[in-house]
């Protein structure tokens, strides 16, 4: 058989179409999964309505702080219920406080302006170095807005209860206070050992103001654009080439206060970790006394069985005062620890409501004073006798 002309074009083979590609299924919608994503974006928006409206948030825990303070009756009737109401106002100013120094780190322009104190530089460093000093910390501050409460709690259940949730708090806190004291290189300890909340833009500072809203992406109005509600003094002025911002000029009639603001101290220049000497000898046992001093007392009240009894309250204001005369008062102690000291001096006068020296002294003083004032202001002593009569945490510094 003769083989056909290799000139003449082959039919291709037949090709198979490819075939189609199967449907594809419906996106699944697990209700589990959207339900656990909605508390984040619930705190997210709580987060961004906080920072928008600082300083209203402030004022409502003022006020509901202060209304726990007053409610007559508030004590004997309803007293856990008016302390968790505290309680839970402390803990949810702490989380706005964190939620707001987030959100006041994000803006340069503050962040440039404002120099911290020295106790907010100390602690942030802190809290920014060791996750672990964040953390106890935390859990130390926690303890204090939330022990009163558990005390109250746990009297429902008898004294010898009580008593035993005592301790074991008072144990906790000074557990946490030696680790806060082991982390910082045996430095003393500072109250609160958290930064506190920072003051925050006032309606007359536009150039701050703007840029929270820049934050929050905001857009400025026709009148903070054009400036015109502000004095010549108070405008920024931007240079053109480089695009920064020299600062406002100070107001003429308070020139003073103005480069006052603006002089920079020692501790101003120190590095944070040297706000704070590091302890040794007598000052270490200073600061172990200090820290000692509560767990030591509640232990002996709680084995005496007479309120009137001196012997618990002498032991503990023995160990205090024997940690203040032990204190480094040498040429080396910072601003920062005469700060912390003169807050412990006026701690110091809580032991005057505790005790035998209050069951036998200021008690008879408060009576006498109740007495002579009015019915309102009366009544509220009366509930705060009530509270210092029958709770130890509400003396407790």
């Amino acid at each position: 058989m003769s083989s056909l002309p290799s000139d003449i074009p082959r039919r291709p083979a037949a090709t198979h179409p490819p075939p189609p590609p199967p449907p594809s299924a419906p996106p699944s919608r697990n209700p589990i999964r959207a339900l656990v994503s909605m508390p984040p974006k619930w705190l997210h928006l709580y987060s961004d309505f906080i920072t928008k409206n600082a300083h209203q948030v402030s004022q409502i825990e003022s006020a509901l702080r202060s209304l726990t303070y007053v409610i007559p009756g508030r004590f004997r009737d309803a007293e856990i219920a008016s302390e968790t109401v505290h309680s839970a106002v402390q803990l949810l100013a702490l989380y706005h406080d964190s939620v707001l120094r987030n959100a006041l780190n994000k803006i340069p322009s503050l962040s440039a302006a404002r120099m911290p104190g020295p106790h907010a530089r100390y602690t942030r460093f802190w809290s920014n170095k060791s996750g672990l000093y964040r953390r106890i910390a935390l859990l130390l501050q926690i303890i204090q807005y939330t022990e009163l409460l558990w005390e109250m709690a746990a009297k429902r259940k008898g004294e010898k209860m009580r008593w035993r949730v005592v301790i074991v708090l008072e144990a906790l806190k000074a557990l946490c206070r030696l680790l806060l004291m082991r982390i910082t290189s045996s430095r003393p300890l500072v109250t609160p050992p958290l930064p506190e909340r920072e003051p925050l833009p006032t309606e007359d500072e536009g150039s701050d103001e703007d840029a929270l809203k820049e934050l929050m992406g905001e857009e400025p109005t026709l009148d903070e654009i054009n400036g015109s509600a502000k004095p010549a003094h108070a405008k920024e002025w931007t240079m053109p080439r480089t695009r920064q911002s020299l600062p406002s000029l100070p107001n003429p009639s308070d020139v003073g206060s103005y480069l006052q603001g603006r002089v920079l101290t020692a501790d101003d220049i120190k590095p944070a970790a040297k706000l704070l000497n590091t302890l040794s000898g007598s000052g270490q046992a200073a600061e172990l006394l200090h820290i000692l001093s509560p767990l030591v007392y509640a232990v002996a009240l709680s084995q005496s069985k007479d309120k009137k009894s001196w012997a618990p309250w002498i032991i503990g204001l023995s160990i205090e005062y024997t940690a203040r005369q032990l204190r480094d008062r040498g040429l080396r102690s910072t601003s920062l620890e005469q700060e912390e000291w003169g807050k412990r001096t006026w701690s110091a006068g809580w032991w005057t409501m505790r005790g035998a020296f209050y069951e036998n002294v200021t008690k008879g003083v408060m009576t006498g004073v109740r007495r002579r004032m009015p019915s309102l202001v009366s009544g509220i002593l009366e509930d705060y006798e009530y509270l210092w009569d029958n709770y130890y945490f509400s003396t407790s510094a």
